[in-house]
Protein backbone atom coordinates (compact mmCIF):
# COMPACT_ATOMS: atom_id res chain seq x y z
CA UNK A 1 0.00 0.00 0.00
CA UNK A 2 1.52 3.01 -1.18
CA UNK A 3 1.99 6.47 1.30
CA UNK A 4 0.32 9.47 1.15
CA UNK A 5 2.73 12.31 0.18
CA UNK A 6 2.54 16.08 0.41
CA UNK A 7 2.56 18.52 -2.20
CA UNK A 8 2.67 22.05 -1.97
CA UNK A 9 -0.21 24.16 -3.21
CA UNK A 10 -0.14 28.09 -3.42
CA UNK A 11 -3.76 29.76 -2.60
CA UNK A 12 -4.45 33.35 -3.57
CA UNK A 13 -7.72 35.91 -3.00
CA UNK A 14 -8.34 38.22 -5.33
CA UNK A 15 -6.16 38.43 -8.45
CA UNK A 16 -7.83 41.33 -9.96
CA UNK A 17 -5.62 40.69 -12.99
CA UNK A 18 -2.43 40.99 -11.62
CA UNK A 19 -1.45 37.87 -12.61
CA UNK A 20 2.62 38.68 -12.99
CA UNK A 21 2.44 39.68 -9.30
CA UNK A 22 1.11 36.82 -8.18
CA UNK A 23 3.55 34.63 -9.81
CA UNK A 24 6.42 37.05 -9.20
CA UNK A 25 5.57 36.70 -5.48
CA UNK A 26 6.02 32.84 -5.97
CA UNK A 27 9.54 33.09 -7.27
CA UNK A 28 10.29 35.31 -4.79
CA UNK A 29 9.60 32.85 -2.27
CA UNK A 30 11.79 30.53 -3.98
CA UNK A 31 14.63 32.84 -3.71
CA UNK A 32 14.20 34.35 -0.57
CA UNK A 33 13.81 30.78 1.31
CA UNK A 34 14.54 27.99 -1.05
CA UNK A 35 10.93 26.79 -1.50
CA UNK A 36 10.06 24.28 -3.92
CA UNK A 37 7.58 25.50 -6.25
CA UNK A 38 4.26 24.93 -5.80
CA UNK A 39 2.68 22.18 -8.30
CA UNK A 40 -0.24 24.17 -8.54
CA UNK A 41 -1.68 28.14 -7.98
CA UNK A 42 -5.52 27.95 -6.91
CA UNK A 43 -7.37 31.18 -7.08
CA UNK A 44 -10.88 31.70 -5.42
CA UNK A 45 -12.59 34.49 -7.86
CA UNK A 46 -12.55 38.11 -9.64
CA UNK A 47 -9.73 36.49 -11.24
CA UNK A 48 -10.19 39.06 -14.43
CA UNK A 49 -9.26 36.74 -17.63
CA UNK A 50 -9.61 40.37 -19.88
CA UNK A 51 -8.24 40.13 -23.12
CA UNK A 52 -9.04 43.49 -24.65
CA UNK A 53 -11.62 47.00 -24.16
CA UNK A 54 -14.51 45.12 -25.11
CA UNK A 55 -13.90 42.42 -22.13
CA UNK A 56 -13.59 45.36 -19.56
CA UNK A 57 -17.27 46.72 -20.64
CA UNK A 58 -17.98 43.28 -19.62
CA UNK A 59 -16.79 43.35 -15.98
CA UNK A 60 -19.12 45.14 -13.01
CA UNK A 61 -16.86 47.73 -11.77
CA UNK A 62 -16.73 51.37 -11.84
CA UNK A 63 -14.83 52.68 -15.00
CA UNK A 64 -12.15 54.07 -13.45
CA UNK A 65 -11.06 50.82 -12.29
CA UNK A 66 -11.28 49.18 -15.95
CA UNK A 67 -7.66 48.31 -16.49
CA UNK A 68 -6.58 45.67 -18.98
CA UNK A 69 -4.08 44.36 -16.26
CA UNK A 70 -1.74 41.49 -17.35
CA UNK A 71 -3.93 38.50 -18.45
CA UNK A 72 -3.82 39.37 -22.25
CA UNK A 73 -0.15 38.57 -22.02
CA UNK A 74 -0.94 34.78 -21.16
CA UNK A 75 -3.84 34.55 -23.46
CA UNK A 76 -1.79 36.08 -26.21
CA UNK A 77 1.05 32.98 -25.78
CA UNK A 78 3.62 36.01 -24.85
CA UNK A 79 3.64 34.51 -21.91
CA UNK A 80 3.20 31.38 -20.43
CA UNK A 81 1.64 30.91 -16.77
CA UNK A 82 4.53 28.63 -15.18
CA UNK A 83 2.52 26.88 -12.87
CA UNK A 84 -0.86 25.08 -13.48
CA UNK A 85 -3.63 27.55 -12.79
CA UNK A 86 -6.71 26.74 -11.39
CA UNK A 87 -9.35 29.51 -10.76
CA UNK A 88 -13.32 30.26 -10.06
CA UNK A 89 -15.27 33.12 -11.02
CA UNK A 90 -16.12 35.99 -8.70
CA UNK A 91 -18.28 38.76 -8.88
CA UNK A 92 -15.60 41.51 -10.84
CA UNK A 93 -14.78 39.41 -14.03
CA UNK A 94 -14.96 39.40 -17.93
CA UNK A 95 -17.88 37.53 -17.67
CA UNK A 96 -18.43 37.35 -21.79
CA UNK A 97 -14.86 35.24 -21.84
CA UNK A 98 -16.01 33.12 -18.92
CA UNK A 99 -19.31 32.83 -19.73
CA UNK A 100 -17.96 30.81 -22.70
CA UNK A 101 -16.95 28.03 -20.63
CA UNK A 102 -19.55 27.02 -18.58
CA UNK A 103 -18.21 23.91 -17.97
CA UNK A 104 -15.08 25.11 -17.35
CA UNK A 105 -11.36 25.20 -19.81
CA UNK A 106 -8.52 27.11 -20.30
CA UNK A 107 -8.37 30.18 -20.78
CA UNK A 108 -4.79 30.28 -21.44
CA UNK A 109 -1.99 28.22 -21.81
CA UNK A 110 -1.68 26.28 -18.07
CA UNK A 111 -4.46 28.51 -16.58
CA UNK A 112 -7.80 26.66 -15.98
CA UNK A 113 -11.35 27.51 -15.38
CA UNK A 114 -13.61 25.66 -13.45
CA UNK A 115 -17.04 26.65 -14.85
CA UNK A 116 -20.14 27.90 -13.27
CA UNK A 117 -19.62 24.94 -11.19
CA UNK A 118 -16.57 22.18 -11.55
CA UNK A 119 -14.67 19.00 -10.04
CA UNK A 120 -10.99 18.12 -11.54
CA UNK A 121 -8.47 16.23 -10.45
CA UNK A 122 -4.71 16.97 -9.59
CA UNK A 123 -2.00 14.08 -8.38
CA UNK A 124 -5.33 12.37 -6.80
CA UNK A 125 -6.43 15.47 -5.48
CA UNK A 126 -10.19 16.26 -6.05
CA UNK A 127 -10.35 20.13 -6.51
CA UNK A 128 -14.24 21.56 -6.91
CA UNK A 129 -15.52 25.30 -6.93
CA UNK A 130 -18.50 27.31 -7.34
CA UNK A 131 -18.18 30.86 -9.41
CA UNK A 132 -20.10 33.65 -8.32
CA UNK A 133 -21.15 35.32 -5.60
CA UNK A 134 -24.91 34.06 -4.10
CA UNK A 135 -28.45 37.10 -4.66
CA UNK A 136 -31.35 35.33 -3.51
CA UNK A 137 -33.36 37.00 -6.28
CA UNK A 138 -31.50 35.45 -8.98
CA UNK A 139 -30.57 32.35 -7.38
CA UNK A 140 -33.72 30.20 -9.35
CA UNK A 141 -33.13 31.55 -12.82
CA UNK A 142 -31.42 30.06 -15.00
CA UNK A 143 -28.70 31.15 -16.81
CA UNK A 144 -30.24 33.36 -19.34
CA UNK A 145 -27.79 36.20 -19.60
CA UNK A 146 -25.49 36.52 -22.43
CA UNK A 147 -23.18 39.29 -23.99
CA UNK A 148 -23.51 42.19 -24.72
CA UNK A 149 -24.99 42.79 -21.47
CA UNK A 150 -27.12 45.87 -19.84
CA UNK A 151 -27.07 47.19 -16.76
CA UNK A 152 -28.58 44.52 -14.81
CA UNK A 153 -27.35 41.23 -16.37
CA UNK A 154 -23.70 42.32 -16.17
CA UNK A 155 -24.37 41.97 -12.46
CA UNK A 156 -26.55 39.25 -12.46
CA UNK A 157 -24.45 37.15 -15.00
CA UNK A 158 -21.85 36.14 -12.02
CA UNK A 159 -24.58 35.50 -9.46
CA UNK A 160 -24.78 31.53 -8.39
CA UNK A 161 -27.72 29.32 -9.65
CA UNK A 162 -29.34 26.83 -7.85
CA UNK A 163 -28.86 24.29 -10.73
CA UNK A 164 -25.04 24.26 -10.25
CA UNK A 165 -25.30 23.94 -6.46
CA UNK A 166 -27.88 21.40 -7.40
CA UNK A 167 -25.38 19.43 -9.49
CA UNK A 168 -22.53 19.60 -6.64
CA UNK A 169 -24.84 18.37 -3.86
CA UNK A 170 -25.48 14.75 -6.32
CA UNK A 171 -21.50 14.01 -5.57
CA UNK A 172 -21.33 11.62 -3.09
CA UNK A 173 -17.47 10.84 -3.05
CA UNK A 174 -15.12 12.54 -0.36
CA UNK A 175 -14.00 16.24 -1.80
CA UNK A 176 -10.45 17.18 -0.68
CA UNK A 177 -10.66 21.10 -1.44
CA UNK A 178 -13.70 23.34 -2.50
CA UNK A 179 -13.34 27.03 -3.45
CA UNK A 180 -16.38 29.93 -3.52
CA UNK A 181 -15.55 32.97 -4.07
CA UNK A 182 -17.57 34.69 -1.02
CA UNK A 183 -17.75 32.72 2.46
CA UNK A 184 -20.38 29.78 3.33
CA UNK A 185 -22.41 31.68 6.07
CA UNK A 186 -21.90 31.03 9.84
CA UNK A 187 -18.04 30.03 8.88
CA UNK A 188 -17.28 32.99 11.05
CA UNK A 189 -18.11 31.24 14.02
CA UNK A 190 -15.53 29.00 13.87
CA UNK A 191 -12.57 30.88 13.61
CA UNK A 192 -11.58 34.43 15.71
CA UNK A 193 -13.92 36.40 15.59
CA UNK A 194 -12.25 39.00 17.51
CA UNK A 195 -9.68 39.55 15.02
CA UNK A 196 -11.96 39.43 12.32
CA UNK A 197 -14.27 42.63 14.08
CA UNK A 198 -11.16 44.15 15.17
CA UNK A 199 -9.85 44.65 11.32
CA UNK A 200 -13.50 44.99 9.70
CA UNK A 201 -15.79 46.44 12.38
CA UNK A 202 -18.33 46.80 9.10
CA UNK A 203 -18.97 43.42 9.36
CA UNK A 204 -20.39 42.96 12.84
CA UNK A 205 -24.00 43.65 12.78
CA UNK A 206 -24.31 40.84 9.59
CA UNK A 207 -22.00 38.45 11.96
CA UNK A 208 -24.02 38.94 14.74
CA UNK A 209 -27.17 38.23 12.79
CA UNK A 210 -25.69 35.64 11.09
CA UNK A 211 -26.23 37.05 7.57
CA UNK A 212 -22.95 37.09 6.40
CA UNK A 213 -21.68 35.04 3.03
CA UNK A 214 -23.48 32.39 0.83
CA UNK A 215 -26.25 29.94 2.27
CA UNK A 216 -25.65 28.17 -0.66
CA UNK A 217 -21.88 28.00 0.13
CA UNK A 218 -22.94 27.02 3.46
CA UNK A 219 -25.14 23.89 2.35
CA UNK A 220 -22.10 22.72 0.17
CA UNK A 221 -19.68 23.00 3.17
CA UNK A 222 -21.93 21.05 5.11
CA UNK A 223 -22.44 18.31 2.20
CA UNK A 224 -18.82 17.80 1.25
CA UNK A 225 -17.28 18.52 4.23
CA UNK A 226 -14.21 18.77 2.14
CA UNK A 227 -10.57 18.79 4.37
CA UNK A 228 -10.09 22.48 2.41
CA UNK A 229 -11.87 25.24 2.08
CA UNK A 230 -11.06 28.27 -0.14
CA UNK A 231 -12.40 31.75 -0.64
CA UNK A 232 -11.87 35.33 -1.19
CA UNK A 233 -14.48 38.42 -1.59
CA UNK A 234 -13.97 40.15 1.58
CA UNK A 235 -10.18 40.81 1.16
CA UNK A 236 -9.62 39.99 4.57
CA UNK A 237 -7.42 37.26 5.74
CA UNK A 238 -9.39 34.79 8.17
CA UNK A 239 -9.00 30.82 8.95
CA UNK A 240 -11.11 28.65 10.90
CA UNK A 241 -11.27 24.75 11.84
CA UNK A 242 -14.81 23.87 11.56
CA UNK A 243 -15.25 20.09 13.22
CA UNK A 244 -17.98 18.26 11.57
CA UNK A 245 -21.26 16.58 13.42
CA UNK A 246 -21.20 12.75 13.52
CA UNK A 247 -24.09 11.44 11.84
CA UNK A 248 -24.13 7.60 13.52
CA UNK A 249 -21.31 5.32 14.56
CA UNK A 250 -20.15 3.85 11.67
CA UNK A 251 -19.27 7.85 10.50
CA UNK A 252 -15.64 9.29 10.96
CA UNK A 253 -15.19 12.39 12.57
CA UNK A 254 -14.53 14.99 9.65
CA UNK A 255 -13.02 18.76 10.05
CA UNK A 256 -12.42 21.50 7.18
CA UNK A 257 -9.60 23.66 7.54
CA UNK A 258 -11.18 27.16 6.04
CA UNK A 259 -9.01 30.03 4.60
CA UNK A 260 -9.70 33.25 3.08
CA UNK A 261 -7.48 35.24 2.17
CA UNK A 262 -6.79 38.94 0.79
CA UNK A 263 -6.60 40.99 -2.19
CA UNK A 264 -3.50 41.17 -4.96
CA UNK A 265 -1.88 44.31 -2.90
CA UNK A 266 1.30 44.75 -1.53
CA UNK A 267 2.31 44.33 2.00
CA UNK A 268 -1.89 42.37 2.25
CA UNK A 269 -2.29 38.40 2.89
CA UNK A 270 -2.98 37.90 -0.46
CA UNK A 271 -1.28 34.15 -0.76
CA UNK A 272 -0.43 31.33 1.51
CA UNK A 273 1.15 27.95 0.49
CA UNK A 274 -0.73 24.74 1.96
CA UNK A 275 0.40 21.10 1.64
CA UNK A 276 -1.66 18.91 0.93
CA UNK A 277 -1.67 15.05 0.80
CA UNK A 278 -1.68 13.33 -3.05
CA UNK A 279 -1.94 10.00 -4.65
CA UNK A 280 2.29 9.43 -5.96
CA UNK A 281 0.80 6.94 -8.09
CA UNK A 282 -1.61 9.26 -10.10
CA UNK A 283 -0.99 10.92 -13.16
CA UNK A 284 0.53 14.42 -12.95
CA UNK A 285 -1.76 16.06 -14.87
CA UNK A 286 -5.35 17.88 -14.83
CA UNK A 287 -8.33 15.33 -14.96
CA UNK A 288 -11.97 15.37 -15.36
CA UNK A 289 -13.22 14.06 -12.76
CA UNK A 290 -15.60 11.17 -13.50
CA UNK A 291 -18.39 11.37 -11.08
CA UNK A 292 -18.44 15.09 -11.54
CA UNK A 293 -19.21 13.79 -15.52
CA UNK A 294 -21.53 11.10 -14.62
CA UNK A 295 -23.42 14.20 -12.74
CA UNK A 296 -23.76 16.20 -15.66
CA UNK A 297 -25.09 13.78 -17.78
CA UNK A 298 -27.71 12.92 -15.48
CA UNK A 299 -28.89 16.06 -15.14
CA UNK A 300 -28.21 17.64 -18.23
CA UNK A 301 -32.23 17.97 -19.09
CA UNK A 302 -32.33 20.05 -16.28
CA UNK A 303 -30.84 22.88 -18.05
CA UNK A 304 -32.46 26.10 -17.84
CA UNK A 305 -31.82 29.40 -19.80
CA UNK A 306 -35.31 30.92 -19.00
CA UNK A 307 -34.98 34.39 -16.23
CA UNK A 308 -38.10 32.75 -14.96
CA UNK A 309 -37.82 31.68 -11.35
CA UNK A 310 -37.58 27.53 -11.02
CA UNK A 311 -37.30 25.20 -8.04
CA UNK A 312 -35.13 22.26 -8.31
CA UNK A 313 -36.98 18.59 -8.54
CA UNK A 314 -37.54 17.40 -4.49
CA UNK A 315 -39.02 14.71 -2.99
CA UNK A 316 -42.21 16.48 -2.30
CA UNK A 317 -44.84 14.39 -4.66
CA UNK A 318 -44.27 16.78 -7.32
CA UNK A 319 -41.32 15.62 -9.32
CA UNK A 320 -41.28 12.35 -11.29
CA UNK A 321 -37.84 12.44 -10.45
CA UNK A 322 -35.82 14.22 -8.29
CA UNK A 323 -32.84 12.26 -7.27
CA UNK A 324 -29.89 12.36 -10.06
CA UNK A 325 -27.55 10.87 -7.68
CA UNK A 326 -24.61 8.79 -9.48
CA UNK A 327 -24.22 4.62 -9.21
CA UNK A 328 -20.98 3.41 -9.57
CA UNK A 329 -22.20 1.69 -13.23
CA UNK A 330 -22.93 5.17 -14.20
CA UNK A 331 -18.99 6.40 -13.06
CA UNK A 332 -17.99 2.64 -14.50
CA UNK A 333 -19.18 3.76 -17.76
CA UNK A 334 -17.68 7.22 -17.79
CA UNK A 335 -14.29 5.44 -17.53
CA UNK A 336 -15.24 2.89 -20.20
CA UNK A 337 -16.38 5.32 -22.85
CA UNK A 338 -12.96 7.67 -22.31
CA UNK A 339 -10.85 4.06 -22.66
CA UNK A 340 -9.74 5.22 -18.65
CA UNK A 341 -8.39 8.64 -19.96
CA UNK A 342 -9.74 11.72 -18.54
CA UNK A 343 -6.92 13.85 -18.74
CA UNK A 344 -8.10 17.19 -19.77
CA UNK A 345 -6.98 18.07 -23.31
CA UNK A 346 -4.37 20.77 -24.28
CA UNK A 347 -6.93 21.92 -26.42
CA UNK A 348 -7.02 26.07 -25.78
CA UNK A 349 -7.42 28.40 -28.74
CA UNK A 350 -7.62 32.10 -28.81
CA UNK A 351 -11.34 33.04 -29.41
CA UNK A 352 -10.91 36.93 -29.96
CA UNK A 353 -8.01 38.90 -30.59
CA UNK A 354 -6.29 40.88 -27.80
CA UNK A 355 -5.48 44.02 -27.19
CA UNK A 356 -3.00 45.66 -29.48
CA UNK A 357 -1.73 49.39 -28.77
CA UNK A 358 -1.55 50.10 -31.87
CA UNK A 359 -4.84 49.68 -32.73
CA UNK A 360 -8.11 51.15 -31.03
CA UNK A 361 -10.07 49.01 -29.83
CA UNK A 362 -12.14 51.61 -27.21
CA UNK A 363 -15.16 50.26 -29.66
CA UNK A 364 -14.83 46.31 -29.97
CA UNK A 365 -18.20 44.70 -30.41
CA UNK A 366 -18.71 42.26 -27.78
CA UNK A 367 -20.85 39.43 -29.09
CA UNK A 368 -22.01 36.26 -27.82
CA UNK A 369 -19.44 33.32 -28.56
CA UNK A 370 -19.85 29.35 -28.49
CA UNK A 371 -16.14 28.12 -27.82
CA UNK A 372 -14.72 25.69 -29.38
CA UNK A 373 -13.49 24.01 -25.93
CA UNK A 374 -16.98 23.73 -25.03
CA UNK A 375 -18.20 22.46 -28.42
CA UNK A 376 -15.75 19.86 -27.97
CA UNK A 377 -16.57 18.58 -24.33
CA UNK A 378 -20.00 18.95 -25.01
CA UNK A 379 -19.45 16.29 -27.92
CA UNK A 380 -17.30 14.41 -25.86
CA UNK A 381 -19.90 13.61 -23.05
CA UNK A 382 -23.14 13.93 -24.51
CA UNK A 383 -23.89 17.14 -23.15
CA UNK A 384 -26.27 20.58 -23.99
CA UNK A 385 -24.16 23.57 -25.01
CA UNK A 386 -25.54 26.39 -23.04
CA UNK A 387 -24.46 28.95 -24.88
CA UNK A 388 -26.16 27.09 -27.99
CA UNK A 389 -29.45 27.10 -26.07
CA UNK A 390 -29.52 30.36 -25.28
CA UNK A 391 -28.80 31.21 -28.70
CA UNK A 392 -31.42 29.44 -29.66
CA UNK A 393 -34.34 30.69 -27.04
CA UNK A 394 -32.93 34.42 -28.46
CA UNK A 395 -33.55 33.64 -32.26
CA UNK A 396 -37.08 32.17 -30.88
CA UNK A 397 -37.93 35.61 -29.46
CA UNK A 398 -36.55 37.60 -31.86
CA UNK A 399 -38.64 35.84 -35.01
CA UNK A 400 -41.49 35.83 -32.72
CA UNK A 401 -41.36 39.64 -32.55
CA UNK A 402 -40.58 39.69 -36.59
CA UNK A 403 -43.50 37.86 -36.98
CA UNK A 404 -45.67 40.70 -34.46
CA UNK A 405 -44.23 43.34 -36.68
CA UNK A 406 -45.07 42.10 -39.72
CA UNK A 407 -49.03 41.11 -38.90
CA UNK A 408 -49.21 44.58 -37.18
CA UNK A 409 -48.09 46.37 -40.59
CA UNK A 410 -50.43 44.23 -42.63
CA UNK A 411 -53.37 44.96 -40.18
CA UNK A 412 -52.27 48.75 -40.07
CA UNK A 413 -54.41 51.31 -41.25
CA UNK A 414 -52.60 54.41 -41.17
CA UNK A 415 -53.49 54.62 -37.21
CA UNK A 416 -51.23 55.04 -35.04
CA UNK A 417 -49.52 51.35 -34.52
CA UNK A 418 -50.93 49.45 -31.14
CA UNK A 419 -48.56 47.59 -29.36
CA UNK A 420 -48.76 43.75 -29.66
CA UNK A 421 -49.88 41.45 -26.83
CA UNK A 422 -47.17 39.32 -27.74
CA UNK A 423 -44.49 39.21 -24.78
CA UNK A 424 -41.30 40.51 -26.72
CA UNK A 425 -39.38 41.65 -23.53
CA UNK A 426 -35.91 40.35 -24.36
CA UNK A 427 -34.51 42.79 -22.02
CA UNK A 428 -31.93 40.07 -20.49
CA UNK A 429 -30.59 39.53 -24.03
CA UNK A 430 -30.42 43.94 -24.73
CA UNK A 431 -27.59 45.96 -25.37
CA UNK A 432 -29.24 48.80 -24.99
CA UNK A 433 -29.36 50.45 -21.77
CA UNK A 434 -30.41 54.35 -20.89
CA UNK A 435 -27.18 56.67 -19.87
CA UNK A 436 -29.83 58.99 -18.35
CA UNK A 437 -31.13 56.81 -15.83
CA UNK A 438 -29.43 55.85 -12.73
CA UNK A 439 -30.58 52.27 -11.88
CA UNK A 440 -29.61 50.84 -8.51
CA UNK A 441 -30.17 47.21 -8.08
CA UNK A 442 -29.00 45.18 -5.54
CA UNK A 443 -25.12 45.09 -6.20
CA UNK A 444 -24.67 48.62 -7.07
CA UNK A 445 -24.09 49.47 -3.60
CA UNK A 446 -21.17 47.86 -4.63
CA UNK A 447 -20.37 49.28 -8.12
CA UNK A 448 -21.05 52.08 -10.09
CA UNK A 449 -23.30 51.69 -13.39
CA UNK A 450 -20.91 54.54 -14.91
CA UNK A 451 -20.62 52.56 -18.18
CA UNK A 452 -17.50 55.22 -19.42
CA UNK A 453 -14.80 55.02 -21.53
CA UNK A 454 -11.99 52.45 -20.70
CA UNK A 455 -8.35 52.49 -19.63
CA UNK A 456 -7.20 49.30 -21.54
CA UNK A 457 -3.37 50.20 -20.89
CA UNK A 458 -1.48 47.16 -19.95
CA UNK A 459 -0.11 47.40 -16.19
CA UNK A 460 3.54 48.03 -16.17
CA UNK A 461 5.97 45.38 -14.58
CA UNK A 462 6.64 45.72 -10.22
CA UNK A 463 9.23 45.31 -8.60
CA UNK A 464 7.33 42.99 -5.82
CA UNK A 465 10.89 42.02 -3.86
CA UNK A 466 10.19 45.31 -1.83
CA UNK A 467 6.41 45.96 -1.37
CA UNK A 468 5.15 42.55 -1.17
CA UNK A 469 4.40 41.12 2.43
CA UNK A 470 6.25 37.79 3.65
CA UNK A 471 4.29 34.54 3.02
CA UNK A 472 4.28 31.66 5.11
CA UNK A 473 3.54 27.94 4.75
CA UNK A 474 -0.09 27.18 6.45
CA UNK A 475 0.62 24.86 9.72
CA UNK A 476 -0.68 21.06 9.58
CA UNK A 477 -3.09 22.19 11.51
CA UNK A 478 -4.97 25.64 12.17
CA UNK A 479 -5.17 26.26 16.29
CA UNK A 480 -8.60 27.75 16.45
CA UNK A 481 -10.05 29.04 19.83
CA UNK A 482 -14.03 29.00 20.03
CA UNK A 483 -13.67 31.73 22.69
CA UNK A 484 -11.90 33.93 20.06
CA UNK A 485 -8.73 34.65 22.45
CA UNK A 486 -6.52 32.69 19.89
CA UNK A 487 -4.60 33.96 17.02
CA UNK A 488 -5.69 31.48 14.34
CA UNK A 489 -3.08 31.10 11.85
CA UNK A 490 0.02 32.57 14.05
CA UNK A 491 1.26 35.52 13.41
CA UNK A 492 -0.93 37.80 11.67
CA UNK A 493 0.77 40.41 8.80
CA UNK A 494 -0.31 44.04 9.39
CA UNK A 495 -3.11 44.31 7.45
CA UNK A 496 -4.83 47.66 6.42
CA UNK A 497 -8.82 47.31 6.75
CA UNK A 498 -11.28 48.74 4.29
CA UNK A 499 -14.75 49.21 3.30
CA UNK A 500 -17.33 46.77 2.97
CA UNK A 501 -16.72 44.59 0.22
CA UNK A 502 -19.36 41.95 0.79
CA UNK A 503 -21.27 43.07 -2.29
CA UNK A 504 -24.51 43.35 0.08
CA UNK A 505 -27.62 46.10 -0.63
CA UNK A 506 -29.14 47.26 2.67
CA UNK A 507 -32.47 46.73 3.55
CA UNK A 508 -33.08 50.77 3.76
CA UNK A 509 -31.99 51.28 0.26
CA UNK A 510 -34.58 52.38 -2.59
CA UNK A 511 -34.40 52.26 -5.65
CA UNK A 512 -32.96 55.87 -7.34
CA UNK A 513 -35.58 57.78 -9.29
CA UNK A 514 -34.48 58.83 -13.03
CA UNK A 515 -33.40 62.42 -13.23
CA UNK A 516 -33.92 64.87 -16.12
CA UNK A 517 -31.19 67.12 -17.69
CA UNK A 518 -32.47 70.10 -15.83
CA UNK A 519 -32.32 68.82 -12.13
CA UNK A 520 -28.62 67.42 -12.30
CA UNK A 521 -27.14 70.92 -10.53
CA UNK A 522 -30.30 70.75 -8.08
CA UNK A 523 -28.72 70.51 -4.90
CA UNK A 524 -29.07 66.58 -5.28
CA UNK A 525 -26.62 64.72 -3.05
CA UNK A 526 -24.17 62.74 -4.53
CA UNK A 527 -24.25 58.85 -3.59
CA UNK A 528 -21.09 57.55 -2.18
CA UNK A 529 -20.91 53.88 -2.46
CA UNK A 530 -19.49 51.28 0.16
CA UNK A 531 -16.87 50.04 -2.71
CA UNK A 532 -15.71 52.76 -3.65
CA UNK A 533 -12.36 51.80 -3.01
CA UNK A 534 -12.71 48.06 -4.10
CA UNK A 535 -9.95 48.36 -6.93
CA UNK A 536 -8.10 51.40 -5.38
CA UNK A 537 -4.20 50.58 -5.29
CA UNK A 538 -3.36 51.90 -2.28
CA UNK A 539 -5.22 51.54 1.14
CA UNK A 540 -7.49 54.21 2.31
CA UNK A 541 -9.16 52.97 5.21
CA UNK A 542 -6.09 52.48 8.17
CA UNK A 543 -7.82 51.40 11.55
CA UNK A 544 -7.49 53.71 14.21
Amino acid sequence: MRRARKMKVAVAGCCHGALDKMYETIQLLEQRNGEVRPELLLCAGDFQAVRNAGDLRCMAVPAKYRRLGGFARYYSGEKKAPILTIFIGGNHEASNHLQELPYGGWVAPNIYYLGYAGVVKYRGVRIGGLSGIFKSHDYKKGHFECPPYNQQTVRSVYHVRNIDVFKLKQLKQPMDVFMSHDWPRSIYHYGNKKSLLKKKSFFRQEVESNTLGSPAASELLEHFKPKYWFSAHLHVKFAALMQHQVNGPEQQPKATKFLALDKCLPHRDFLQIVEIEHDPSAPVCLEYDPEWIAVLKATNSLINVSPKSWNMPENNGLYEKWDYNVTEEDIKQILEEANHDLQVPHNFSPTVACYDSDKSQQHVEVVHRINPQTTEFCARFGLVDINEKIQQLREEILEHKDKEEEEEEVESTGSAEEPSDYNTDVSGLSTSFNPDEIILDEDSADEESDRGPVDPTLDGPSNVSTTFSDIRILPDSMTVSPNNTVDIAGDQLEILSEVNQTDEQRPSEKPLKRISDGEENSGIKRIKRRNQAIYASKDEDEIE
